[in-house]
């Protein structure tokens, strides 16, 4: 049994796959879909990390394998009804990355808050000057309120460190109630339309779908508060790029952090890098060697039982057993 692996991952999954007699190979470059297709002819198993677009074609083609195993939580780049119907299990790796994503976007709300990034640029840039008592101000948390659209387990986590650092109130949308999140930290459910108006912070931690594609739009934004930062850890698809950048020229809203953009990765000439009251960063969210190694562990494990014909331990397609 062998596996082909997209990228290199954190040797703590490799030595899983050693350890379970399955051979792997790592890509030595980012490959096209077609050189993929053939380099997969050879293969038993593939662990996708980064981006790979695992639709028809692919899986058509492919339709030999026993096991897509993603190094990510999301899975929207996967035609999951083609892998079902082909009978190819595919897994993710959710949980273990939730305290790292909401630590980058506890992060780049602060760091919005206070013009950080841009700040930091004025000292490259040699325009550190004298003490002015009115420039580059930015704003308090203590006491705001924290919106999160998609208050899964990372907006969980989210929630409970604003909570915590900066007494901020809890409001959250989402498609269910989350009891939890109620009993524990006092968090409120509104409607979407109550989310934008009421949300001093908005923070996105919802899955990308067709249904929330660029749900943040100029309509969206219009209706949040003039003085709301907005963050997104989640998927760039999920704003509409050029709305936000119009929404913080017009001072429709006051900040906003992101670690996704659409598109990805951002142009280096985009005019929000620009902006005092943004700051972006590369799509970092579970980027901590915890994290990671956790990530390789499973995404293995998800590799090693789809060989075996067991079912994976983190499954997104479960139909696929019947």
């Amino acid at each position: 049994m062998n596996v082909f692996i997209t990228k290199q991952v954190p040797q703590k999954g490799l030595d899983l796959l050693q350890e379970a007699g399955i051979a792997y190979t790592i890509a030595g470059n980012t490959l096209s879909q077609e050189a993929l297709i053939a380099e997969l002819k050879d293969y038993d198993a593939l662990l996708s990390a980064g981006f790979v677009k695992a639709d028809a074609t692919l899986l058509e083609a492919c339709r030999h394998l026993k096991v897509l195993s993603l190094f990510s939580v999301g899975y929207d780049n996967v035609d999951l009804a083609t892998a079902t119907s082909l009978g190819i299990p595919v897994g993710n790796t959710p949980g273990v990355l939730s305290r790292a994503t909401a630590d980058t976007a506890f992060l780049l709300m602060l760091a919005v808050s206070r013009k950080a990034f841009y700040n930091y640029h004025k000292i490259l840039d040699g325009k550190w000057q004298e003490f002015e008592p009115v420039a580059d101000l930015g704003i308090e948390l203590d006491g705001k309120t924290l919106g999160i659209f998609g208050l899964g387990k990372i907006g969980y986590e989210m929630a409970k460190k604003c909570r915590a650092a900066f007494d901020m109130p809890v409001i959250y949308h989402n498609r269910r109630q989350n009891p939890e999140a109620e009993k524990e930290l006092g968090a409120r459910y509104v409607s979407f339309e109550e989310l934008l108006a009421q949300s001093d912070v908005l923070s996105v931690h919802a899955n990308f779908s067709p249904q929330t594609k660029e749900l943040f739009n100029k309509d969206a934004f219009e209706k949040m508060k003039r003085n709301a930062i907005f963050v997104n850890t989640a998927r760039g698809g999920l704003h509409q790029e050029e709305d936000l950048k119009a929404a913080l020229e017009s001072g429709a809203i006051w900040g906003a952090g992101l670690d996704v953009t659409n598109p990805e990765p951002m142009s280096p000439a985009n005019p929000l890098l620009k902006m005092p009251n943004v700051c972006v960063l590369p799509h970092i969210g579970s980027a901590t060697v915890e994290t990671r190694d956790a990530m390789a562990v499973m995404a293995a494990k998800n590799v090693i039982a789809g060989l075996n014909g067991e079912r994976l331990p983190t499954i997104v397609n479960a139909e696929v057993y019947g």
